[in-house]
């Protein structure tokens, strides 16, 4: 997990984005979304420059408030946030049965936490595959930083076709777009599917986790193991952040960003507690042999 502060915060704020222009693309992200008024066509007609905003906006709060690893984890009692997003990422290399000297590939890798951490825990090659320059750049410094530049590797590409913003997928049509990738695709113990693949297995890991996925990001929790995450964490990044840009180490707008992803961690935390949605939900799928 990082040990990221508040000058790794400070220095990368904005991302890509030339410091004088944060402001500017942080109006111009807002604008893309119906909360400020923005139109539907505009943000599927530009969400390569809405997504790569984001990222370039966001990722130091990200790597600052969570960690490397920008995902959630199946959790137990007692156990901390960082232990179990480790444990999480451990499980995917079991899951995959790698094997030293394997080459493998981390799609939509982020800052490449997961894949540093599976990288020395399997003893493989792994080469990340994300879409923004600046969590590509930043990535490649923490596998220098962690002695594992000469096995881990980044390229850059397009990830994604659509709108950025699509509808939230069923498990079902997640079978689909495996199947058309063409994998074997499986999926245990749900009467909904009908499709005739080859079973592996697949499991929704928020179900049975002790601890609720959302519990880090809800402001009633308090953790001093995840301090920054809580009400009383949060409220001090955010007066950082504000005398930060106060004194010109921080880009001006760079309050902003942290009010927009304030108001995702609220959305993540109500949703989880509806179970709208998760974000847990694992497939193991392979090609045909």
């Amino acid at each position: 997990m990082s040990k990221a502060g508040a000058l790794d915060l400070a220095s990368g704020l904005g991302g890509k984005i030339e410091k004088k222009e944060v402001l500017s693309a942080v109006e111009q992200y807002e604008k893309y979304h119906n909360l400020y008024g923005g139109a539907d066509e505009e943000r599927k007609s530009n969400y390569t420059d809405m997504v790569n905003k984001y990222y370039d906006l966001a990722t130091s709060f990200y790597e600052f408030g969570w960690g490397e690893s920008f995902h959630f984890a199946h959790r137990f009692n007692g156990e901390s946030l960082r232990e179990s997003i480790k444990r999480h990422e451990h499980f995917l290399g079991l899951q995959l049965a790698l094997k030293p000297g394997q080459k493998v590939l981390d799609v939509g890798c982020g800052i490449g936490g997961p894949l540093r951490e599976i990288a020395r825990f399997s003893l493989v090659s792994v080469t990340g595959l994300n879409n923004n320059e600046y969590q590509i750049s930043r990535g490649k410094e923490l596998n220098r930083i962690a002695g594992v530049d000469k096995t881990c590797d980044f390229v850059k590409s397009e990830i994604e076709i659509g709108d950025g913003l699509p509808d939230i997928r069923s498990t079902t049509q997640c079978i689909e777009a495996l199947q058309k990738a063409g994998f074997e695709a499986s999926h245990t113990s749900s009467p909904l599917m009908t499709i005739h693949v080859k079973v592996i297995w697949s499991k929704d890991l928020a179900k049975d986790s002790p601890v609720p996925w959302y519990l880090p990001l809800d402001k009633s929790h308090f953790s001093l193991s995840s301090f920054r995450l809580t009400a009383a964490g949060r409220f001090f990044t955010k007066n950082l952040v504000k005398a930060l840009e106060y004194v010109g180490l921080a880009p001006k707008g760079s309050q902003r960003v942290q009010d927009f992803l304030e108001k995702a961690a609220e959305g993540l935390v109500d949703g989880g507690k509806k179970e709208i949605f998760t974000p847990m939900f694992f497939f193991l799928a392979r090609k045909p042999l």
